[in-house]
């Protein structure tokens, strides 16, 4: 338990600020599901669509760690890093490869990147390796406070405790995951794809029928009896947000 608590504890900046990392993709939805993911681990992420604006961003942004695809479609990834190494010579960069293309994994590490991964890739890998490279680069685990709280709810992370207000609410591990995972992004609206992929993993099959399942155990035992807190936000998915009166 405890080396998965370690695992799990999230990196700060020496200055106790979160992460920053830079993810440059022209997939915006790719983009989207990087960003999701990496703000789960409580990183503060910017994104760009291509070379010119990740440099732009980088001098603007100062990120601790870059994700960065190798083709872009103005600059491609080695003139990028380039000209990232130029203002900031130790920020780590991990690398997006075509799944076959053994040349820009040498290239990329030739140029001086740090580690790659391969599209497609397990988001849960990717975000191993940037743990890795963070680590490596100073960045520490610490923890603010183990406890996620929304309104009257509050979610232990360490002793997967969950209280309603006064009572106390029994959740099994996936239930309490979903949980974990709303609450780390209140009042935003979480598609079904986004939940499968994080509480469940990268490529379940989009059966987002047991999205549904699950949100429905969660609400009866979150929301009976009380000003509703899950909502469901129709053709987009989920959110979370304080219960009011009027629900």
């Amino acid at each position: 338990m405890s080396e998965v608590s370690e695992q799990s504890a999230p990196l700060r900046r020496a200055d106790g600020g979160p992460v920053r990392v830079l993810v440059v993709d022209d997939e915006a939805t790719l983009s989207d599901l990087l960003q999701m993911a990496l703000r789960y681990e409580g990183w503060e992420v910017r994104t760009a669509g291509d070379g010119r604006a990740a440099v732009r961003t980088a001098r603007e942004f100062a990120p601790d760690a870059v994700v960065l695809d190798m083709m872009l479609p103005d600059l491609d990834g080695l003139e990028v890093l380039k000209r990232l190494r130029a203002s900031a010579p130790e920020v780590p960069v991990l690398f997006l490869t075509a799944k076959d293309s053994v040349e820009d994994r040498v290239a990329g590490l030739t140029a001086g990147g740090d580690d790659y991964v391969t599209k497609p890739f397990s988001l849960e890998e990717l975000v191993a390796r940037l743990r890795g490279l963070l680590r490596r680069a100073g960045m520490t685990a610490a923890r603010q406070g183990s406890e996620l709280v929304v309104g009257d709810l509050v979610l232990d992370e360490d002793s997967h405790e969950v209280h309603r207000g006064d009572t106390a609410v029994e959740l099994t591990a996936t239930e309490f995951e979903l949980l974990r995972f709303l609450m780390r992004n209140p009042k935003r609206v979480l598609s079904k794809a986004q939940i499968l992929d994080r509480v469940w993993n990268y490529d379940f099959g989009g059966q987002s029928n047991v999205v549904e399942l699950y949100v429905s155990y969660l609400r009866k035992k979150i929301d009976a009896g009380r000003a509703p807190m899950i909502h469901t936000v129709r053709g987009a998915g989920y959110v979370l947000k304080p219960g009011t009166a009027s629900g």
